[in-house]
Order: C-alpha cells, then sequence, then structure tokens
C-alpha cells in the first residue's frame, strides 16, 4: 500500500491539517484535485486527499490510528491545528483519544 487517500471539499485545508500534526510536508499535488504528503520517516505510506464536491455521506469507514510519545501534547497539538476531541476509550490499562479532524474525518491516538 502506497497511500490513503481521504475525500474532502477542501483538499488544502485538510493537507494542511495533517502535514502539521505528522509532521511531514506536501509531496506532490494534482491541480485543484488532489494532494499527497510526504510519508513519515521510516514508514512507507502516505496520506493523500481527494477533492470531492459534497462530504461523503453515512458512518465513517475508515480511520488513521496515530502512534504518539506523549498523548496529551499531541492532543493539544490537535486541537490547536483544528480538531475536536470526540472520546476517551479504554480497554484495560489501553488508553485512546478519538479525534475529528476540520472536516470531521475521525482519528484515533495513542501511546506506542
Amino acid at each position: 500500500m502506497s497511500s490513503v487517500v481521504v475525500n474532502t471539499t477542501d483538499v488544502d485545508r485538510l493537507a494542511e491539517f495533517w502535514g502539521q500534526l505528522l509532521g511531514v510536508d506536501i509531496d506532490h499535488r494534482s491541480g485543484e484535485w488532489f494532494i499527497w504528503l510526504k510519508p513519515q520517516p521510516d514508514l512507507g505510506v502516505s496520506l493523500a486527499f481527494q477533492k470531492v464536491s459534497e462530504p461523503t455521506p453515512g458512518p465513517r469507514r475508515l480511520h488513521v490510528d496515530l502512534g504518539v510519545d506523549n498523548l496529551d501534547e499531541a492532543e493539544q497539538q490537535a486541537l490547536s491545528l483544528g480538531a475536536s476531541r470526540v472520546a476517551e476509550r479504554s480497554v484495560g490499562d489501553f488508553t485512546w483519544r478519538v479525534m475529528a479532524d476540520p472536516d470531521g474525518n475521525e482519528f484515533c491516538m495513542s501511546m506506542h
């Protein structure tokens, strides 16, 4: 797998959000329709954004999981970039936070 593609009505906004959150730059773009981010160091999968005319309806069928060093700091960074917190969940001693990007796409953050 080379990339995970997120449909959005605003490719620039989500590329900026995710690029800052992941600490990566734009790799390349195709007009106003597609933007690919560079993969994180030592990882081969990149995140890409595809412009659609309307948001995808219905429940989310895919989400991104982020492994972080400090959950509270990572959440604060995401919030400062425009994310919102959806929930905090735990199973045993494993805790993760469900967040949403500016388009409402959910992603999870947990300690790695």
